[in-house]
């Protein structure tokens, strides 16, 4: 009898043939892990490849048979096997520092590293985790289980400011807008997006250093919910220690079966997973407001 993994392993219409989803943490594959996945998918697969939105690649129409040897072809080409239903899925991440002019954080290695300690780990619930190096939400971080987002407060120097309205314009919130030649700035407004301060040409705006949101229980889906807001932490260190204790509070506190995370924060206690979190971190890591 073949023996037919636990994830990442998807039944088809009509139990047939089976759709195999792979790890590829963060969308970062090389080119020649492309090959190797395009080799694999014509010898064991259908006659195409699916790119999904959770930033992997779904190989479709495996017969039972071919299973076994797609496993060792797609381990070899370092993109085995991904996880799927009750388990820790495929992290995701935008370009983070590494390409996007607008980004405040570096968010590929804080997903790889999220990747290694936790990808396919089972779990009362199926749990997705997101880092946007933004609140432009590229990933929609926001919408998982753990999500994690990047902002940047802008420090104003009227003094060296020339009135060009440049920040204004790419101010998406309306928090900027020119007084008597001079850049003032709506704090209500403001979401903290860095925008300002990335297009600024004259590097008036400047900022303080990044801090990270951490947003807990969000839902994709049918009924979509934004995540609440766990712990804003002004380090990379604290936002993976944030992380940790809020991915042990999943694995402790959530009910398994049909139910989403979203559906249970009132009921497992989000005020207590809140402190919990709390407690693990350093206190002047905190940062009580955006």
């Amino acid at each position: 009898m073949i023996q037919i993994p636990r994830v990442g392993v998807i039944v088809e219409e009509g139990m047939e043939a089976y759709t195999i989803r792979l790890r590829i943490p963060a969308g970062i594959v090389t080119p020649d892990q492309l090959r190797g996945i395009a080799d694999a998918a014509q010898k064991y697969g259908g006659d195409d490849v699916h790119l999904t939105t959770r930033q992997t690649i779904e190989i479709p129409h495996v017969a039972e048979k071919n299973l076994p040897a797609l496993g060792v072809a797609l381990t070899k080409n370092g993109t085995p096997f991904g996880a799927e239903f009750q388990n820790v899925v495929n992290v995701t991440a935008c370009p983070g520092n590494e390409r996007c002019r607008l980004a405040n954080i570096d968010a590929i290695p804080f997903a790889l590293n999220i990747d290694r300690k936790y990808f396919g780990r089972e779990m009362p619930v199926k749990t997705r985790i997101g880092i946007s190096a933004c609140p432009n939400s590229c990933v929609s971080e926001r919408l998982c289980e753990v999500g994690v987002t990047g902002h940047l407060k802008p420090l104003r120097h009227p003094e060296k400011c020339t009135g060009c309205g440049t920040c204004v314009d790419f101010c998406n919130e309306d928090a900027l807008e020119v007084i008597n030649g001079v850049i003032v700035l709506n704090d209500e407004r403001c979401i903290r997006c860095g925008a300002c301060v990335h297009t600024c040409p004259y590097g008036v705006i400047t900022a303080e250093d990044p801090v990270y949101e951490i947003t807990f229980g969000g839902r994709r889906g049918r009924h979509p919910k934004v995540g609440r807001r766990l712990v804003i932490v002004n380090s990379l260190e604290a936002a993976e220690q944030a992380v940790d204790e809020a991915m042990y509070r999943i694995y402790r506190q959530a009910v398994g079966g049909t139910r989403l995370l979203a559906d249970q924060l009132d009921e497992i206690g989000f005020d207590q997973i809140v402190k919990s979190v709390l407690a693990k971190l350093p206190e002047d890591s905190v940062v009580e407001h955006l």
